[in-house]
This record gives C-alpha cells, structure tokens and sequence, in this order.
C-alpha cells in the first residue's frame, strides 16, 4: 500500500517545515504547554530516531503505517521496555497533533512490548540507616530527607532555602511531578545538621555576592517580575553545586547539586554497607512508604505524603511489607524451646510431645515414635519426648 502525503483536509494547506526547525517547533510546544525539560529531551530525541529509521524522509509524507513500523522495530528489535514504548508513542502523537497539526491516521497493528509487574526494591530500617552511614557531607543530608520525608530525589535536589518550615516540622515540594505542590515532614532528627548546613550555605551565597555573583535560576518569569530575587538568601538552592554554571540565558548562576553525582554516590555506599539488594537513591522513597505502612499509617495519608494522584500506585507498597510472603507465617517458623518446639495456644499450629499423649491416653509402657513432619526422624525410646506437628 502507497502512502500518501497526509493533507489537512477541509482546511488550507498544510506547511511544510524544514526538518532542522521542526525540532524547534516541537520544543517550543513543549515549552508552551510547561512541559518539563526531560519531556522534552525526551521527545526530540524519539522524533530524531523516528526520522532516521526511515531514510529521513519528512514527517508529512509518513502517517501510521510508519509509526506501526516504528514501533514494533523498538519492540522486537530494539527489545526495549513498555514505558520506553508508550514514551515513544506519546512523542510521535505530540509531532503530529501538537506540531504538524495533522492527523496521522488510526494508529493499529503494533507489536507492543508488554508492561510486566515489578516490586520496588525496599530497604530494612536496618538496612536504610546502615546505607546512610557511609555516606559524608551533603549526600548523607540528601540520603536522610528522602528517606525521613519522601522524597524524590529531583524533588529533594530542588528545594530552596524557603521550602523548609522549622517551626512545622514541613517540607513544600514546589512543582513535583505533574507540576503539583505538596507538604510532607520534615523529620525532627535532621533539623540540628540541617541548621548546620543552612549555615554553610549562607556562608557560600555571602561569598558569591561578594565575587558579583550569587545569582540563581527563578521559575517561569519571576526573574522578570522580580529583579532582585535571584540574588536573595531564601531563593537559594538548600544543595547547590560546589562549582559555578554558565546559564545560556542568564549568565553566571549557582545550580544545585547534580542527580548523576548523588546516585553515584549512593550507588557505591550500598555494598559498603553490606548490602547485596540492587538499591538506589529512589529505594529510600520506597522504603519511606513501606515503614509507614508498616507503622499503622492509612493508606491516604501515605498517598499524599507521595504526591499520588492515584491510590491504586500506593498500593503497590501493601505487597512489599516486611512480612514475609504475603504475610502468611511458615511452619517452619515455629519458636523453639530447651527440649522440644514450643507449644503454643489452640489457636496455632502447636508441637506435642509423644510422651504426653502416651501419659494422656494412659498407656505408660507403650513405645511412642513420632516422626517430624518435615522428614526428620528421630529414633524412639520408651518414654522418650520425640515431637510430631499437630494442625488445629
């Protein structure tokens, strides 16, 4: 089947825009919509490949056809993930309904690459704190709040000066994921070092002023609407960087400390520590939920100290206690006493021993063997206390 040049029908011609501009096209829809900077990475970058894996050829003379191809190529060639999948199908719908404006026609017959089910990989208490012990500086500070707070670890990186309440014990996350605020807790065992790091930090902003800089990145136009504020002590970033950037707008500024740098940093302290779980900085978000979970918390409360939108991503924690599978106790778990497993109430799965029962159904003299139900034997002797399970 030909396909056809998509036309905009029952409306004027469609433009043809050069390939090289179409990126800044997409870029400045990105940008009007406050779409955040990684979403737009991210959508260039697919709309790129997408242009290259057929011969360069102009966005207006493909339509779904070529997305079908597309992505089933990423699906079983590229063999990549179902959210790398969706990523890509979202971008290529944003070029052609948000940029070109055209339809690209009933997009059907892809090999989607399915979405599997994983756990998040949750910490101990234990094990949390031992992580953070080998951490130092800022990175421990770092490591602290996300774990005693919640945070995400972007979110964590961009709090300012202004955005802890000592007073309340708060934490305002400004513009989280999905450009959303919200409060959590600021835990009371961080606010002495915290103190201390706010001083040292002053010290750093104090010595920028001096040096005629001091300045920092202000959201949407408020460098505009405030001239001044970039320079101010409460706009500062609470983690900046130990190094000055070059912003290519604005100049010389201070931003705050690089992601790259904390994972790395927490990537390294967690065989330190001992550990052989696969944790990263996020783990101590997970890790944060799943103990208040375990604490008796509701589940709401729990869904608003995240920023979930949707109770059904808090529940995922619920399978993640530290209670073993699912919760359920294994018989084999039994406490142990001098002498023989220990015997419970009727309302567990108790261990008997056989000379009570032989003294109980008044047979002294009968040789009582019981045998383990998991296979152990234990030779028998008159009188002798050998222990069988009992399920009541």
């Amino acid at each position: 089947m030909v396909v056809q040049p998509i036309a905009n029908v029952g409306g004027p011609p469609v433009s043809r825009p050069d390939k090289s501009k179409m990126f800044d096209l997409t870029r400045h829809a990105c940008r009007v919509r406050h779409y955040s900077l990684r979403t737009e990475e991210a959508y260039v970058h697919w709309i790129r490949r997408f242009i290259l894996f057929h011969g360069r050829r102009h966005s207006l003379e493909m339509a779904a056809a070529e997305i079908n191809r597309f992505l089933t190529h990423l699906a079983v060639d590229g063999n990549v993930s179902a959210s790398t999948q969706n990523q890509t199908f979202s971008a290529l719908l944003f070029l052609y309904g948000s940029v070109l404006e055209v339809g690209p026609g009933q997009v059907t017959g892809a090999v989607r690459a399915v979405r599997p089910k994983r756990l998040p990989v949750v910490l101990t208490r234990e094990e949390a704190l031992r992580v953070i012990d080998q951490l130092e500086g800022s990175y421990q500070l770092i490591a602290r709040l996300s774990y005693g707070s919640g945070l995400r670890l972007l979110e964590c990186l961009r709090l300012r000066v202004k955005d802890l309440d000592f007073a309340c014990s708060e934490v305002i996350v400004r513009q989280g994921k999905g450009d959303e605020d919200r409060r959590t807790m600021l835990p009371s065992s961080v606010k002495p070092d915290m103190a201390a790091h706010l001083r040292r930090v002053q010290q750093l902003h104090e010595w920028d002023l001096a040096a005629g800089f001091g300045r920092v990145w202000l959201p949407e136009a408020l460098e505009r609407k405030y001239p001044h504020a970039a320079r101010e002590w409460l706009w500062q970033w609470l983690f900046p960087a130990a190094t000055l950037s070059i912003d290519p707008h604005s100049g010389v500024k201070r931003h705050h400390t690089h992601e790259g740098s904390v994972s790395r940093a927490i990537t390294a302290a967690v065989p330190r520590a001992g550990l052989t779980k696969r944790a990263t900085s996020h783990s101590f978000r997970h890790s944060f939920a799943t103990h208040l979970l375990e604490s008796g918390y509701d589940i709401r409360t729990v869904q608003q100290l995240l920023g979930h939108e949707d109770v059904s991503t808090t529940m995922i924690y619920t399978h993640v206690l530290n209670r073993g599978g699912q919760g359920v106790r294994s018989p084999l778990d039994g406490r142990r006493r001098e002498g023989g497993w220990y015997k419970g109430d009727h309302r567990r799965a108790m261990f008997v021993s056989g000379i009570d029962r032989a003294r109980a159904s008044g047979q002294r003299k009968r040789k009582v063997q019981w045998f383990h139900d998991f296979d152990r034997v234990v030779l028998s002797q008159p009188w002798t206390v050998i222990d069988c399970a009992v399920a009541i």
